[in-house]
């Protein structure tokens, strides 16, 4: 079995220093502490002061500030900067740990050193955790209440889908959302491709079945047929008239958000820019389309850190010029 090594404490380097005093070898100290001869030169050399020589008090000082590194993130400017500038890019640690993976980039760093980071007082300082999807103070889960469920005419269970779109092997199965806001009537439409992640999002003067319904119809004839195979809403109320929808549709569970995870998870990020208390009115349809290209150029993990829209391209064989 290996040597087990201890540091040096205070009280023996106090016992250093005053067999120094009296005169005592390196070798003589060594056998009094119960030392290696080596380990004690390399003490005096390390720890002593250029003029003030050994003094017990400042060489533990000294051993200390060498042992104790800080955060990686904090030792090197330029990952730090690159990490704050792709949190404000609103990219995810696991995203931006798996992009410098992908780009053969010199950093190595894990997902977990980041949030440790980001939520260490060095990062809250730089305001780092605001940087984050959540914007929370604290890192943990909210527990959400669940919402009444209106009755759907004709609705078509969530497990009556099709295999092919539960394990997002087929391209062309999306989910879609509303985004609501406080006190306002506007709301904003989202879809979601499952496999790709793409997303698509329209602003609509407010949330009736029929202003919804024929939203979604104009969103999903712009994209390719086959591109279109079903869709999956959740129970309220702005999805009445699913049957005029140029697609097949199913619905989740009461109280099931979980079901449709890629629009729930879409919508969460959407939220960092557009916030509930956010007065949609005053926002221009170019300025969303903004947000939505940054949603669709970010790289996820999910999709071996390429971005939906390489993803939905590769699916639908369209080339991008880079």
């Amino acid at each position: 079995m290996g040597k087990c090594y201890r540091q040096i404490s205070l009280e023996e380097r106090c016992e250093i220093y005053r067999l120094r005093a009296d005169g005592r070898s390196q070798t003589e100290i060594a056998r009094h502490l119960g030392r290696h001869r080596s380990t004690i030169s390399r003490e005096l050399g390390r720890n002593m002061l250029p003029k003030a020589g050994y003094q017990p008090s400042s060489a533990d000082r000294i051993a200390w500030a060498r042992r104790w590194r800080g955060s990686k993130i904090e030792r090197r400017n330029l990952l730090k900067t690159h990490i704050l500038e792709s949190l404000a890019m609103e990219r995810s640690p696991e995203q931006i740990v798996g992009r410098l993976r992908l780009e053969g980039s010199s950093h190595r760093v894990s997902v977990e050193t980041i949030y440790a980071w980001v939520y260490s007082p060095a990062g809250r300082r730089e305001g780092a955790h605001r940087l984050l999807a959540q914007a929370k103070s604290r890192r943990g889960r909210r527990t959400r209440k669940g919402t009444r469920m209106p009755p759907i005419p004709n609705r078509i269970s969530i497990h009556d889908r099709p295999e092919s779109a539960r394990d997002r092997r087929e391209p062309g199965h999306w989910e879609a959302d509303l985004m609501l806001f406080g006190g306002q009537r506007p709301a904003l439409l989202t879809m979601t491709e499952r496999k790709s992640r793409l997303l698509l999002a329209c602003k609509m003067p407010d949330r009736t079945a029929k202003t919804t319904a024929r939203t979604m119809s104009e969103m999903l004839l712009a994209i390719p047929k086959t591109a279109r195979n079903t869709i999956t809403l959740d129970n309220g109320g702005e999805f009445y008239q699913h049957h005029k929808l140029p697609i097949k549709t199913y619905f989740c569970d009461p109280h099931s958000p979980w079901q449709r995870g890629a629009v729930e998870n879409a919508n969460g990020i959407l939220r960092r820019s557009l916030p509930r208390k956010t007065k949609i009115n005053h926002w221009r349809d170019r300025d969303i389309d903004d947000i939505i290209w940054t949603y669709n150029t970010t790289p996820r993990k999910c999709l071996g850190y390429l971005t939906p829209i390489e993803a939905f391209a590769k699916d639908q064989g369209v080339a991008l010029e880079i």
